[in-house]
């Protein structure tokens, strides 16, 4: 919603006190198809150069996310600790073997398919799954386990935040490409020296408009969107940063609702359920799971 508002406010502010001020639309209007050709097209061949279809779809499919903010809202979270609770709880007074038949098929787990959300996270499930592996291995260094963990976050989020890097190179690179769309209409002006001054103005002027085009569009509207969107995969990010902490306590020997409580602080701040609201979604939670 605030990007929106953003939006319409950007576009109202500049071009209003532009319109106010005195200015002619007709001169940015009468170039803007032609300029929006050199630097658009321009922009889109050199974000295709630059990306591998990987990124270039995760791209397009991230828009969504300057909009809609980050997936994970603070029910998901609430969902999650009680996820990590069942499962640290069934190590606690069962033991690993107990949770075979959990991590080896979620999909028909009873701890699993309660959060359907959650299940479609397929990172999540199997980071989930990989790291109570390790443990029936008897990798029960919580030192070793956290290492191997770190390094399944580092790279899950640097692959996340690709779209968003691309998104901000294309951003520095749009008023390079209105200078040279500029140039170009310098090089046409120059070309029709022998016209009157107030022809030459005009195409001098049609030539500028590529400069503000190139400028407006980088630092008003792609870098902010390519901010918005590394941002809201950072707080996404926190959610496997919860798993982490909660089986990294477990390993430490915590009890169940202690490694969950220690894995709520990490929840962001929006998010975060009260301590008295995480105690009634676990006791919530029905016996036989």
């Amino acid at each position: 919603m605030f990007q929106i508002i953003g939006i319409v406010l950007l576009f109202a502010l500049v071009f209003g006190s532009y319109i106010i001020s005195g200015g002619n639309m007709g001169v940015i209007l009468h170039a803007l198809p032609h300029e929006m050709m050199a630097i658009g097209g321009a922009g889109v061949a050199s974000f295709l150069i630059a990306n591998s279809l990987p990124v270039i779809k995760a791209t397009v499919g991230n828009f969504g996310k300057v909009f809609g903010g980050p997936k994970w809202k603070a029910a998901d979270y609430r969902d999650l600790l009680s996820l990590l609770f069942l499962l640290t709880k069934t190590m606690k007074s069962k033991g690993v073997i107990a949770l075979e038949s959990h991590i080896e098929n979620p999909t028909e787990s009873t701890i699993f398919t309660r959060f359907p959300k959650i299940m479609k996270d397929h990172f999540a499930i199997d980071f989930i799954c990989d790291t109570l592996r390790m443990m029936t291995m008897n990798l029960e260094d919580p030192h070793q386990v956290e290492d191997a963990m770190e390094k399944q976050l580092e790279k899950h989020h640097h692959e996340a935040q690709q779209p968003s890097h691309a998104l901000q190179t294309l951003a520095d690179a749009l008023p390079a490409l209105g200078i040279v769309a500029a140039v170009l209409g310098v090089i046409k002006t120059m070309g029709s020296i022998t016209e009157p001054p107030e022809v030459l103005g005009g195409m001098i002027g049609s030539a500028l408009v590529g400069t503000f085009l190139g400028v407006f569009l980088a630092y008003g509207l792609v870098g902010p969107m390519a901010t918005r969107m590394r941002e809201v995969i950072d707080e996404e990010g926190s959610f496997y940063r919860i798993i982490q902490s909660v089986l990294v306590a477990h390993l430490h020997g915590n009890a169940a609702q202690i490694s969950v409580e220690i894995g709520r602080g990490s929840v962001p701040s929006g998010a975060q359920p009260s301590f008295i609201e995480l105690e009634e979604a676990l006791s919530n939670i029905p016996n036989e799971a």
